[in-house]
Protein backbone atom coordinates (compact mmCIF):
# COMPACT_ATOMS: atom_id res chain seq x y z
CA UNK A 1 0.00 0.00 0.00
CA UNK A 2 0.85 3.47 -0.70
CA UNK A 3 -0.17 5.96 2.15
CA UNK A 4 0.42 9.53 2.66
CA UNK A 5 1.11 10.95 6.04
CA UNK A 6 0.02 14.48 6.31
CA UNK A 7 1.40 17.01 8.73
CA UNK A 8 -1.12 18.68 10.22
CA UNK A 9 0.59 22.25 11.18
CA UNK A 10 3.07 24.54 10.25
CA UNK A 11 3.56 26.15 13.72
CA UNK A 12 6.73 26.99 14.54
CA UNK A 13 6.07 29.45 17.77
CA UNK A 14 6.09 28.79 21.11
CA UNK A 15 4.24 28.10 23.53
CA UNK A 16 4.10 24.84 23.17
CA UNK A 17 7.75 23.51 23.37
CA UNK A 18 8.57 22.03 21.24
CA UNK A 19 7.15 24.13 18.88
CA UNK A 20 6.53 20.96 15.89
CA UNK A 21 5.24 18.73 17.91
CA UNK A 22 3.58 17.37 14.68
CA UNK A 23 6.38 16.85 13.05
CA UNK A 24 7.39 13.81 15.57
CA UNK A 25 4.05 12.44 15.69
CA UNK A 26 3.68 12.37 11.43
CA UNK A 27 7.26 10.99 12.10
CA UNK A 28 5.90 8.37 13.91
CA UNK A 29 2.85 7.61 12.13
CA UNK A 30 5.13 7.08 8.94
CA UNK A 31 7.56 4.83 10.93
CA UNK A 32 4.61 2.71 11.87
CA UNK A 33 3.05 2.57 8.81
CA UNK A 34 6.65 1.72 7.11
CA UNK A 35 7.41 -1.10 9.70
CA UNK A 36 4.27 -2.73 8.25
CA UNK A 37 5.88 -2.81 4.65
CA UNK A 38 4.20 0.29 2.88
CA UNK A 39 5.42 3.18 0.84
CA UNK A 40 4.87 6.12 3.34
CA UNK A 41 5.21 9.23 2.25
CA UNK A 42 5.00 12.21 4.96
CA UNK A 43 3.26 15.52 3.57
CA UNK A 44 4.51 18.63 5.07
CA UNK A 45 2.91 21.83 4.48
CA UNK A 46 6.13 23.78 4.57
CA UNK A 47 7.09 21.76 1.56
CA UNK A 48 4.47 22.99 -0.95
CA UNK A 49 4.16 26.98 -1.62
CA UNK A 50 0.50 27.67 -2.04
CA UNK A 51 0.31 31.27 -2.76
CA UNK A 52 -1.28 34.00 -0.64
CA UNK A 53 -4.45 33.71 -2.78
CA UNK A 54 -6.47 30.66 -2.36
CA UNK A 55 -6.95 28.80 -5.45
CA UNK A 56 -7.74 25.34 -5.72
CA UNK A 57 -5.91 22.67 -7.82
CA UNK A 58 -9.01 21.86 -9.57
CA UNK A 59 -9.56 25.49 -10.24
CA UNK A 60 -6.81 25.09 -13.05
CA UNK A 61 -6.86 23.87 -16.70
CA UNK A 62 -5.62 20.66 -16.96
CA UNK A 63 -1.77 21.16 -16.44
CA UNK A 64 -1.87 24.89 -15.80
CA UNK A 65 -1.42 24.22 -11.83
CA UNK A 66 1.75 25.73 -10.18
CA UNK A 67 4.18 22.41 -9.78
CA UNK A 68 3.78 21.80 -5.96
CA UNK A 69 -0.21 21.29 -6.50
CA UNK A 70 0.47 19.21 -9.45
CA UNK A 71 2.84 17.23 -7.45
CA UNK A 72 0.82 16.94 -4.73
CA UNK A 73 -2.15 16.10 -6.79
CA UNK A 74 -0.34 13.07 -7.92
CA UNK A 75 0.60 12.09 -4.61
CA UNK A 76 -2.83 11.95 -3.56
CA UNK A 77 -4.07 9.90 -6.65
CA UNK A 78 -1.64 7.48 -6.47
CA UNK A 79 -2.15 6.74 -2.87
CA UNK A 80 -4.14 4.25 -1.16
CA UNK A 81 -4.79 5.66 2.15
CA UNK A 82 -4.32 8.55 4.01
CA UNK A 83 -3.14 8.93 8.14
CA UNK A 84 -4.47 13.09 9.07
CA UNK A 85 -2.15 14.44 12.14
CA UNK A 86 -3.37 17.00 13.77
CA UNK A 87 -3.73 19.46 17.36
CA UNK A 88 -6.75 20.80 18.29
CA UNK A 89 -7.68 24.43 17.52
CA UNK A 90 -10.55 25.72 19.24
CA UNK A 91 -12.33 22.42 19.36
CA UNK A 92 -11.21 21.89 15.14
CA UNK A 93 -9.05 20.60 13.58
CA UNK A 94 -5.46 22.53 12.16
CA UNK A 95 -6.68 25.33 9.93
CA UNK A 96 -3.43 24.95 8.13
CA UNK A 97 -4.26 21.12 7.56
CA UNK A 98 -7.91 22.33 5.98
CA UNK A 99 -6.25 25.08 4.07
CA UNK A 100 -3.93 22.21 2.70
CA UNK A 101 -6.82 19.64 1.92
CA UNK A 102 -9.46 21.83 0.57
CA UNK A 103 -7.11 22.72 -2.42
CA UNK A 104 -7.82 19.53 -4.02
CA UNK A 105 -11.23 17.77 -5.15
CA UNK A 106 -12.71 14.60 -3.68
CA UNK A 107 -12.17 12.33 -6.39
CA UNK A 108 -8.65 12.50 -5.90
CA UNK A 109 -9.09 11.22 -2.60
CA UNK A 110 -12.58 9.14 -3.36
CA UNK A 111 -13.11 4.99 -2.50
CA UNK A 112 -9.72 5.21 -0.31
CA UNK A 113 -9.83 5.31 3.66
CA UNK A 114 -8.28 7.68 6.10
CA UNK A 115 -6.57 7.43 9.67
CA UNK A 116 -7.05 10.36 11.87
CA UNK A 117 -4.50 11.15 14.56
CA UNK A 118 -4.54 14.11 17.01
CA UNK A 119 -2.47 15.17 19.86
CA UNK A 120 -1.41 17.96 22.07
CA UNK A 121 0.90 18.92 24.88
CA UNK A 122 -1.96 18.56 27.49
CA UNK A 123 -3.94 16.10 28.38
CA UNK A 124 -6.73 16.01 25.85
CA UNK A 125 -5.03 14.72 23.17
CA UNK A 126 -6.75 16.45 20.39
CA UNK A 127 -10.04 14.33 20.89
CA UNK A 128 -12.38 17.30 20.28
CA UNK A 129 -10.56 17.95 17.12
CA UNK A 130 -11.39 14.19 15.88
CA UNK A 131 -15.11 15.11 16.05
CA UNK A 132 -14.97 17.36 12.89
CA UNK A 133 -12.48 15.58 11.43
CA UNK A 134 -14.91 12.46 10.90
CA UNK A 135 -17.23 14.81 8.99
CA UNK A 136 -14.19 17.03 6.44
CA UNK A 137 -12.69 13.87 5.71
CA UNK A 138 -15.82 12.21 4.86
CA UNK A 139 -16.64 14.68 2.67
CA UNK A 140 -13.30 14.59 1.29
CA UNK A 141 -14.21 11.15 0.12
CA UNK A 142 -11.28 9.56 2.13
CA UNK A 143 -13.75 8.22 4.88
CA UNK A 144 -12.07 7.91 8.21
CA UNK A 145 -11.98 3.64 9.65
CA UNK A 146 -13.30 3.70 13.56
CA UNK A 147 -10.98 3.61 15.62
CA UNK A 148 -8.12 6.75 16.11
CA UNK A 149 -5.35 7.48 17.91
CA UNK A 150 -5.21 10.02 20.67
CA UNK A 151 -1.80 11.31 21.71
CA UNK A 152 -1.79 13.52 25.12
CA UNK A 153 1.33 15.43 26.22
CA UNK A 154 2.79 13.86 22.46
CA UNK A 155 6.16 15.50 23.58
CA UNK A 156 6.62 12.95 26.31
CA UNK A 157 5.60 10.16 24.04
CA UNK A 158 7.90 10.07 20.74
CA UNK A 159 11.39 12.25 20.76
CA UNK A 160 12.47 14.96 17.80
CA UNK A 161 13.10 11.95 15.21
CA UNK A 162 9.60 10.17 15.86
CA UNK A 163 10.90 7.03 18.38
CA UNK A 164 9.72 6.42 21.43
CA UNK A 165 11.21 8.88 24.04
CA UNK A 166 13.10 6.51 26.31
CA UNK A 167 10.79 6.44 29.71
CA UNK A 168 7.67 5.24 27.35
CA UNK A 169 6.07 1.92 27.44
CA UNK A 170 6.39 1.50 24.10
CA UNK A 171 4.76 -2.13 23.59
CA UNK A 172 1.63 -0.10 24.96
CA UNK A 173 1.95 2.21 22.01
CA UNK A 174 2.49 0.30 19.62
CA UNK A 175 0.04 -1.88 19.79
CA UNK A 176 -2.68 1.17 20.21
CA UNK A 177 -1.34 2.80 17.06
CA UNK A 178 -1.75 -0.65 15.07
CA UNK A 179 -5.19 -1.19 16.09
CA UNK A 180 -5.64 2.06 13.48
CA UNK A 181 -3.35 1.46 10.58
CA UNK A 182 -4.27 -2.28 10.87
CA UNK A 183 -7.85 -1.30 10.48
CA UNK A 184 -6.72 1.41 7.64
CA UNK A 185 -4.27 -1.08 5.50
CA UNK A 186 -7.55 -3.85 5.52
CA UNK A 187 -10.00 -0.77 3.92
CA UNK A 188 -7.00 0.34 1.90
CA UNK A 189 -6.23 -3.19 0.25
CA UNK A 190 -10.12 -3.80 0.21
CA UNK A 191 -10.92 -0.48 -1.73
CA UNK A 192 -7.71 -1.40 -3.79
CA UNK A 193 -9.13 -4.40 -4.90
CA UNK A 194 -12.47 -2.51 -6.03
CA UNK A 195 -11.06 0.05 -7.93
CA UNK A 196 -8.62 -2.62 -10.18
CA UNK A 197 -11.77 -4.90 -10.57
CA UNK A 198 -14.23 -1.84 -11.66
CA UNK A 199 -11.58 -0.31 -13.79
CA UNK A 200 -10.94 2.85 -11.25
CA UNK A 201 -14.38 4.36 -11.73
CA UNK A 202 -16.15 4.80 -8.53
CA UNK A 203 -20.79 4.12 -8.44
CA UNK A 204 -20.38 7.76 -8.29
CA UNK A 205 -18.27 10.44 -10.59
CA UNK A 206 -16.71 13.68 -9.88
CA UNK A 207 -18.63 16.42 -10.43
CA UNK A 208 -17.00 18.23 -13.40
CA UNK A 209 -19.05 21.46 -14.81
CA UNK A 210 -20.34 22.95 -11.49
CA UNK A 211 -21.86 22.56 -8.69
CA UNK A 212 -25.76 22.63 -9.33
CA UNK A 213 -24.44 18.40 -10.51
CA UNK A 214 -25.34 18.06 -6.70
CA UNK A 215 -28.86 19.12 -6.69
CA UNK A 216 -32.09 16.86 -6.29
CA UNK A 217 -34.03 16.85 -9.29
Amino acid sequence: MKILVFLGSIRTSTPPQPARLGERVAKACAAQCGQAGHDVVLIDPFDYDLGDVFKPHFSYAKGRAPLPLEHLASEIAGADGYVMASPEYNHSMSPALAHLLNHFGSSLFAFKPSAIVTYSAGQWGGVRAAVGMRAFLSELGCLPVSAMIHIPAAHTVFAADGSFAPEVDSTRWVSYIERTFSQLTWWAEAARRERERSGGTGPSPAFLRDPSQRNAP
